[in-house]
């Protein structure tokens, strides 16, 4: 799903000289875009006549003049008219020719002449034939706008999507190494650049060349020799767009690198205010906000400085082939409609290129955030699904570790751990702090794969079966307990998608948790807020006991579930652990060693490495680590 192309500057065979960020961008959306071709063909077509009904006004223009003019201002010569005018270039085009003719018999039906009388049909031409080519022009320019727009739109929402679902495919690991300030602004901040980039850019990007072409065709058939003269200023305005463009391009990117950590230092600021105003540090966190504000607001500047010199620089640029252009005409002894028609295709062809100059612009600012979407969406997950998994759709006979280990990188975790958990066994894991016990459970849940060795339920490496098969047979009530923004309800069906209201009941009953689910203002639809801000800790953990129990799995792990608890709440979670606990197999990881009194088997971890197994009792009698760990908690 997430195909991509080689977007990285290094590939220059792609994109040759100034179109590199222009054809990224395009590019990277092109699979997006494509989806919806039919819209997307219809704006670019009405684009393409947008630009070509603007260059029709260099003709219009002439043709009014000329129409109006009682005599040459620099030639004695007779009017030839526009048709004849018009056949000066091309006569020996012979439909050309003709065409020019019918059109300037048309022309001379519906439009006053200086010196004529005019009937009714000229009296509607004069009032209406500029104002008809101006609407018909402003509607299939908003059309053009319309359809270009209604893509962006959606290719940005698709966007955002398959964003949000690659980083959902991605390993624990990567989340390890990301700051969430970096995550937020790679959904939200670049792609919302990028859609600025579309809705503003792409319909431009039709409109303005196809206007500069026809310009060019209408001022060709005025004079083509003048007009390839006056297209020595051209590169002149072309220079500054490149220049200026590139340090936009460098300020941008510099700037979404502060933006990324001042949104980091936003999500700490948020996330930790109980400890910040605890310890009264809520200067110190301030005074970081806003030295990175500075940063912020130096490369903003930096970027509007380069930005707003293109225009003026086009501007004199092109005026002053203006003035070259009139001294021309004038040496010439041109007529006035031609001078007329001349310069306002000249201003009609120069407004364009200070467009495209903006659009260039755009383009560089929005390309440091495809190029980061980029890399995010060429990241591949460290745990990857088999190609043709095996089926895990029952759990009969136990769990198997053989010779397992485990490193972060360079710095072993676990080491050569041989278990074996048969089924329904209750299994304890105790251990200092960094002892590996909470990695064995990842490597259970399989968030992480074994370095080394081997882990398999039922005979089966978990790397052979689809990680939605081996996790639904796990339940896990972990220390952290997530509690989301939604109902009691919606947060207890997390458990098991689609639980009807009877298992989500009957799941907060045997979690002890609906008493005080239903003293509640709305009972089970209750909003619990955001982390479960309404509820207290041993609430919170009966609503993910809960959650546990409508999930039915045959695996429980416990991961230190009771351990940020004080002693009566921890008495009512325990409680409820007990009866979810009942025929099932348990892994319980603790570090209050207590927790573990009525477990069948116990483990003792020590840097990685499994250093004790037996019984609660077996090992507070052995005088080993387990003993020494108990004594500490005056348990002995």
């Amino acid at each position: 799903r997430f195909k991509l192309f080689d977007l990285t500057p290094q590939s220059p065979q792609l994109w040759p000289g100034n179109m590199h960020h222009f054809g990224k961008i395009l590019r990277f959306g092109w699979p997006y875009m494509r989806r919806y071709w039919a819209r997307l063909l219809a704006g670019v077509l009405l684009g393409v006549c947008f630009g070509l009904l603007t260059g029709s006004f260099v003709w219009v223009t002439k043709t009014l003049v000329g129409r109006m003019a009682p005599e040459r201002s620099f030639s004695a010569q007779p009017d030839p008219g526009p048709a004849k005018e018009l056949k000066r270039g091309l006569a020996r085009d012979k439909l050309t020719s003709e065409l020019q003719e019918k059109t300037g018999q048309w022309v001379d039906a519906w439009l006053p002449r200086i010196g004529r009388s005019m009937d009714t049909r000229q009296v509607l031409g004069a009032l209406f034939f500029v104002p008809v080519l101006v609407a018909l022009r402003g509607l299939v320019g908003y059309l053009s706008s319309y359809f270009l727009g209604w893509v962006s739109e959606r290719v940005v929402n698709d966007l955002r999507i398959d964003v949000l679902q690659k980083l959902t495919s991605l390993s624990l690991d990567f989340f390890n190494r990301s700051k969430i300030g970096d995550l937020i602004t790679r959904v939200n901040g670049d792609t919302a650049v990028l859609q600025r980039c579309l809705n503003l850019g792409v319909g431009d990007l039709i409109k303005e060349p196809m206007t500069i072409l026809g310009c060019f065709i209408w001022l060709c058939l005025i004079d083509w020799q003048l007009t390839l003269g006056a297209m020595v200023f051209f590169p002149l305005c072309v220079v500054p767009i490149i220049i200026f463009g590139k340090k936009v391009r460098r300020a941008s990117k510099a700037g979404r690198q502060v933006n990324v950590t001042q949104a980091s230092l936003l999500v700490e600021l948020i996330s930790g205010i109980r400890v910040i105003k605890a310890f009264g540090l809520e200067s110190e966190q301030i005074e970081r906000f806003r030295t990175l504000s500075r940063e912020l607001i130096h490369h903003a500047m930096k970027s509007l400085r380069a930005k707003e010199r293109i225009n003026p620089i086009i501007e004199t640029v092109s005026t002053t082939g203006f003035g070259v252009l009139i001294l021309y005409i004038g040496w010439q002894q041109r007529s006035i409609e031609d001078m007329v028609g001349f310069l306002t295709g000249m201003g009609l062809f120069y407004t364009p290129v200070k467009k495209l100059g903006g659009i260039h612009v755009l383009f560089e600012q929005a390309s440091a955030g495809v190029e980061r979407l980029f890399h995010l969406l060429a990241e591949q997950p460290t745990v990857q699904e088999p190609a043709h998994p095996q089926p895990l759709l029952q759990f009969r006979t136990g769990i198997e570790l053989s010779n397992l280990s485990f490193s972060y990188g360079s710095h072993p975790v676990l080491r050569d751990i041989n278990l074996r958990i048969p089924r329904g066994m209750k299994l304890g894991i105790a251990g200092e702090s960094g002892s590996g016990k909470s990695t064995l459970v990842n490597l259970l849940f399989r968030f992480y794969d074994p370095t080394h060795g081997s882990l398999r339920i039922d005979g089966r490496d978990v790397r052979e079966v689809s990680v939605r098969d081996l996790r639904q047979l796990m339940a896990l009530v972990g220390q952290e307990v997530v509690i989301f923004d939604q109902s009691a309800a919606e947060n207890i069906a997390y458990g098991k998608l689609g639980a009807s209201r009877a298992e989500i009941e009957a799941a907060a009953r045997g979690a002890d948790a609906e008493e005080f689910i239903l003293r509640l203002p709305q009972g089970y639809e209750t909003a619990l807020g955001e982390r479960g801000v309404t509820l207290s800790g041993g609430q919170r953990q009966r609503i993910a006991i809960a959650r546990a129990f409508v999930r039915n799995a045959p695996i429980l792990v416990l991961d230190e579930a009771t351990a940020s608890l004080d002693s009566q709440s921890e008495a009512e979670v325990q409680r409820a652990i007990d009866h979810l606990a009942e025929n099932r197999t348990v892994i319980c990881v603790a570090h209050r060693l207590s927790t573990l009194a009525s477990m069948d088997q116990i483990i003792v971890l020590s840097k990685g490495e499994l250093v004790e197994q037996g019984s609660f009792s077996e090992l507070l009698q052995s005088g080993g680590r387990f003993a020494a760990m108990a004594k500490r908690q005056g348990l002995v």
